[in-house]
């Protein structure tokens, strides 16, 4: 295939998705999104978790071309969430946690596109996933179908939704990057990605950096934990 456009966050997911889609198109860029949230350092890492990982194959080097950043903040605002604000990480009322900001990948996805039309890219890829289903209704691969056809149909150009990681548990997710490029990017993701709700960089665990006890550091964790373990068997 041709051209496929990545949704990059230099998070775990993001991280495997783009070396996924490098071993599968000629040509992939990425983009990525600021929409005021409280984990910004993740668009520190963004450049040189993509630099890391094209570093790690010739043919990746060859393949992985221009990255962009898209300002997002109005809409981040407008969705106000325990990821933008300073609110507690917990169950809201309605089932959903906290950390849900409302149509995130809806609006990541309706940007991506434009963007890859422009490219010529007809492909997007993400890292939604739903066997770590963390309560998000647009993480569903049935979101996403109606989102594919969406696009096709407003852009009136096909426009497809890649979602490697969406029947994959985390510590599948971590197998499929030792599968994809071995231990050098299994210790590529640990050092550079970033996916602590709470920003920290500064402890480091056996399974990245992070605060270790947000949501999203106690699922990469225990996917890790789980990976190792089958790993050494």
């Amino acid at each position: 295939m041709a051209t496929a456009l990545v949704l990059f966050s230099a998070g775990q997911d993001s991280a495997t998705c783009l070396a996924w889609a490098l071993t599968r198109f000629e040509q992939v860029e990425t983009i990525g999104f600021f929409y005021g949230q409280r984990h910004a350092v993740e668009l520190n890492q963004r450049d040189p978790l993509r630099s890391a990982i094209a570093e790690l194959n010739p043919k990746w080097r060859e393949r992985l071309g221009p990255d962009i950043e898209v300002d997002l903040a109005g809409y981040g605002a407008l969705a106000e969430s325990a990821l933008t604000t300073s609110r507690a990480i917990e169950m809201a009322d309605n089932g959903l946690p906290t950390t849900f900001v409302p149509g995130r990948n809806l609006v990541f996805l309706s940007v991506a596109a434009a963007h890859a039309y422009r490219r010529g890219a007809e492909v997007l890829v993400g890292g939604m996933c739903e066997t770590d289903f963390s309560g998000y209704p647009d993480c569903r691969r049935e979101t996403l179908d109606a989102m594919q056809s969406a696009l096709t149909l407003g852009l009136a150009a096909p426009m497809g939704i890649e979602t490697p990681l969406m029947n994959l548990t985390k510590a599948e997710t971590w197998a499929l990057a030792h599968e994809l490029g071995g231990e050098p990017l299994v210790q590529t993701i640990l050092e550079h990605s970033h996916t602590c709700y709470e920003g920290d960089r500064t402890h480091r665990h056996a399974w990245g950096y992070g605060c270790g006890a947000c949501p999203a550091c106690e699922l990469r964790a225990k996917g890790w934990l789980e990976w190792s373990r089958s790993n050494a068997a």
